[in-house]
This record gives structure tokens, sequence and C-alpha cells, in this order.
């Protein structure tokens, strides 16, 4: 009986070492695109298949890629696993997810008990109340490849991916500006979140740039949750005069708002405006319909899971900040003042 087709075989048929071949059916970065393009069809030609596991034993790879988030049930971060998943499908990856519940405690030691011998390389999108990049920099000593997506830490040497969450809080405010809004309020994230401080600053910006003076006591952090929504517009409606639109970190937040102002017996859009930032499902199921900058979950998803692939097979890939525009959706929880 004859011995079955290996990669040694193909080596001898292609003049090549058995290395290359190895390489080319692993696509690393030190192989010619010509020659893995020869070493793919004349496999394909004699229906062979690389034995995965003997592979990822010789060559130290897995075929693994860690996820951490802080949830599974929010609708952004679903949507961002099926961006990974599907490039990860794509280059021949499987994919592992580690869920956080959004705090620091559980992030740090799920990473500091981490068995990084099962895994290539890790995505990371942080918890709301991280506040140390330790954990993170002993894992990226003993070089395992990092990229952090949308909740991203400060001053830290990795690749990241995430929204343009300045020019959306920017493109949101302004938003409700032109529709007449004069006294903004902004019920934000966490202070120490990159991307809080960020959408804060493009809504600063935006009121700034249209001479609206800043209103410190417009300004309400919390969480990310709807009750945390809705407390945060309660207290907003106590204040002597209140706003006449509400700009909210998140869909979440901005539903919050819009039953908190319901609750107190004023009207969503022609009252005060409310504007959201992910495009949640629920923005077109609560009434109003909300109104909302829609943030490209999937592409930033797909987008870190090829840059962290790019790391894994190149240690000395160059460190990159991906930023993926996001988009103003129009929907009836903002109307036109009438002046």
């Amino acid at each position: 009986m004859k011995n079955p087709i290996g990669i040694k075989d193909i080596a001898e048929m292609l003049g090549i070492s058995v290395s290359t071949v190895s390489r080319a059916f692993r696509d690393t970065h030190d192989v010619n695109p010509a020659t893995r393009q020869r070493v793919l069809s004349l496999a394909k030609e004699l229906n062979f298949k690389p034995n995965k596991n003997a592979s990822a034993l010789a060559s130290g790879s897995t075929r693994n890629i860690g996820i951490v988030i802080p949830f599974i049930t929010n609708y952004y971060f679903s949507m961002v696993i099926s961006g990974i998943q599907e490039e990860a499908y794509e280059q021949d990856y499987n994919i592992i997810l580690y869920v956080t519940n959004d705090s620091m405690a559980r992030e740090k030691s799920l990473l500091e008990n981490l068995s990084t011998s099962n895994l290539d390389g890790l995505l990371i999108s942080i918890s709301s109340d991280s506040s140390s990049n330790e954990h993170f920099d002993k894992l990226m000593a003993r070089g395992l490849p990092i990229v952090f997506f949308d909740r991203v830490p400060n001053d830290i040497e990795a690749s990241k991916v995430v929204q343009d969450d300045f020019e959306g809080a920017f493109k949101a405010t302004e938003f409700l500006i032109e529709r007449g809004a004069t006294r903004i309020a902004h019920i934000a994230g966490p202070k120490d979140l990159k991307f809080t401080q960020l959408r804060l600053s493009g809504y600063m910006e935006a009121l700034t740039q249209y001479k609206i003076a800043i209103d410190q006591s417009l300004i309400v952090h919390s969480g990310f949750s709807q009750v945390q929504g809705s407390e945060d517009t309660a207290k907003l409606l106590a204040l002597p005069q209140r706003p006449d639109a509400i700009f909210a970190a998140n869909d979440r937040k901005a539903v919050g708002a819009i039953l908190s102002i319901k609750e107190h017996g004023l009207q969503v859009g022609r009252d005060i405006g409310v504007i959201g930032f992910t495009n949640d499902p629920i923005a077109t199921v609560v009434e109003p319909t909300l109104t909302t900058m829609e943030e490209p979950a999937f592409e930033i998803g797909k987008r870190a899971c090829a840059l962290l692939i790019r790391h894994i097979k190149n240690k000395n890939f160059e460190i990159q900040d991906l930023v993926v525009p996001s988009r103003l959706i129009i929907r009836n929880s903002v109307a036109h003042k009438h002046v």
C-alpha cells in the first residue's frame, strides 16, 4: 500500500525545503507569495491537507486567539465578536472567549492566571473601572501579541483599533445644535476610560466652535446601563434650568434618558432631544425611535483580528492605531425647535 503524501514529498516535488513548505502552509511573513501559491496549488492538486496539530506543535503556533471582553450579552460586543470570528475563520484561526463582567478585579485575575501556552495572541477590550496596565504589561513582556479594541488603556505601547469617538461626539452634539438646542447635557461614561474622555472632548469642542458656554452641571459621569441613564437624566431634570437636549455616551443610557424624560411628563424630541452612540437594535424599538451615532462594531472586530494576526506572524510588525469612523443615524428622538 502506497504511503500518503506528506510535506516532505511536496518539498521534493517543488525543489524547496520542508521548512519553507511548512511556513507556506502557516502563511508566515518570510515566505515569498509566489512560493506559497505554488505550495498551495500542488497541495490542492494532490488533495493534501496539512495536519494542523502537527504543524502547531512543530511551529509553536496554536492557531488560537483569545478575546477578553466586558460583556457577552451587549449588542456592540456581540457584533465585534462576529467581526473577529469572520476574520479568524478566513485566516484559519480559532477564538477563545473570556468575559470579565466589566470588573477590573476579574480582568486582572483572569489575565494573571491565563495559560498563554494555548494562545497565539489576545484581543482585549478593558473593563470600565480598569485603571492599571500592570497585568497587560506582564503578558506583553512575555512576548504575547496583544491588540486592544474599543475600550483601550491609556499610556501603553500596543496596537489599538477604535471608532472615532471624538469626531462621533462632535457630530452628535453639532446635530443637536443644528436642530436648535442651546443647553445640551452629556451623560457620560466612567471618567478614566479613554473613549469617555474622547467623547467628552468632542462634545465640548462642538459647543466651543458654536460659541455655546460649557456648563459643568450638564455633564454627568456614571456607568453604561439603562438604569444609570435614567438616574443621570433625573439629576439633570432637577436642575433649576433643565437641558433642552441630551447626548448619551451609549444607546442604553439614551434609552434610560428617554424613559426618565417621559416619567417627568415631558415630550422627547420637542421638549428635550436625545441622541445616543452605538445603534443598538433597541434604538428602533424605543418610542420615539432613537437618533444615534452608529459604531462600526463588526468592522472594528474584523480589523482588530487582522491586525493581531499580523503581529502574530511578524513579531517585529510596527504598532498601529486604527480609527474607524462612525455614522449619524437620524430617527425621531430629536426634533426641530421652533424659535
